[in-house]
């Protein structure tokens, strides 16, 4: 196989940048994901050295190309460890790379080609954001349930006589309810390490999705809410629905915590039939999303600071209704609040995992 392939390099499809030089350090071979990163077409980079093609300079401010020496340096080489580097690009500006490379040598263990390979380090940094962000996010949400469930502990263990039984009947339902507290956060990160990792299991059946929408209703009036604060439509015949009933009424339940928490007002859902599938809007009388949040509302960790919760609700709603093959969307209903929607597909028990 030549060196370099017409128009284009046999690394193409792959998703790093590889350059490749020939014995001289010429650069005989670039894929199309490199001349992306490197910011230069092809035909410039090809025959360059490689130095000059791939200016690489390490944490101190040196040449990498010089401190490396890959072509003379020691010949039992077969690789170079990832590093991290800057790269200089005379049209961009400069961007930190991971580099690796991997020295193919002939019979006298001289290095016949050199394969070198970059990639951008900000899908890492996103990542590494995250955790943080992760972290960040399940500290500040333990700290408050568990200092309850701290408090009022120590203090029934060590002054238990001197409490009425209403009292410590108070402390102890506060408790249960900052445990459930807890154990709704450790689901939702469950879900989230699930939906990440594609091990999101659905256990489908036929589903009554006005029924499991009632069920959501009275369980938060049943809670506190006020009842006419709901109103539930269902229009239409309905189709025969496959889908997991537990994870659908998580779906439900987190739009419509979401409504409550962000929006005021009524909170009207309807469940209407659309072909090939049953759609769910709920909808508010609050003050609606604005326009550049409509792009983030379904990201980890999004909410609105003021109003408090993880961010983790819309995101896990938008992880399981795609796992149904089913889409999401939200927008500003023509009442002037929040209007998010979801639709499952039918399907069979055929297809019921």
């Amino acid at each position: 196989m030549p060196d370099r392939l017409e128009g284009g390099s046999r690394y193409d499809d792959l998703p790093d940048a590889v350059i490749v030089a020939d014995s001289t350090g010429v650069v005989v071979e670039v894929n199309s994901a490199a001349v992306r990163i490197l910011a230069a077409p092809r035909s410039d980079l090809l025959g360059q050295p490689l130095g000059v093609a791939v200016p690489l300079v390490d944490q101190q401010g040196r040449d990498w190309w010089t401190c490396t020496r890959p072509f003379d340096g020691l010949a039992t080489r077969v690789r170079q460890p990832e590093r991290l580097l800057s790269l200089s690009r005379p049209s961009a500006p400069d961007v930190d790379v991971l580099v690796t490379a991997s020295f193919v040598r002939d019979s006298e263990r001289r290095v016949s080609r050199l394969v070198v390979c970059l990639r951008d380090t900000a899908a890492r940094s996103r990542r590494e954001r995250s955790s943080s962000e992760l972290v960040t996010v399940v500290a500040h949400e333990l700290r408050s349930p568990l200092t309850g469930v701290k408090g009022f502990t120590a203090t029934l263990l060590s002054k238990w006589e001197r409490f009425t039984e209403e009292q410590r009947l108070h402390m102890l339902e506060t408790i249960n309810q900052d445990a459930d507290r807890l154990s709704r956060l450790i689901s939702e990160l469950l879900d989230v390490s699930r939906i990440e990792t594609g091990y999101l299991e659905l256990h489908k059946q036929v589903v009554d999705l006005p029924e499991i929408v009632r069920h959501d209703v009275a369980g938060r009036v049943a809670s506190g809410e006020p009842d006419d604060r709901f109103v539930v439509v269902a229009d239409g015949e309905l189709p025969e629905l496959w889908a997991d009933p537990d994870k659908v009424a998580q779906v439900v339940g987190n739009i419509v915590e979401n409504a409550l928490r962000h929006g005021s007002g009524t909170v009207t859902i309807t469940v209407t039939p659309v072909p090939d599938g049953v759609t769910v809007e709920v909808v508010d009388e609050g003050e609606g999303i604005a326009i550049e949040a409509l792009p983030r509302i379904f990201n980890k960790f999004w909410h609105d600071a003021r109003r408090g919760g993880t961010g983790l609700g819309l995101y896990i709603a938008k992880g399981i209704v795609e796992a149904h093959g089913g889409t999401i969307t939200a927008g500003r209903a023509a009442t002037g609040g929040a209007a998010v929607r979801f639709t499952l597909p039918l399907s069979t028990p055929d297809f019921a995992v």
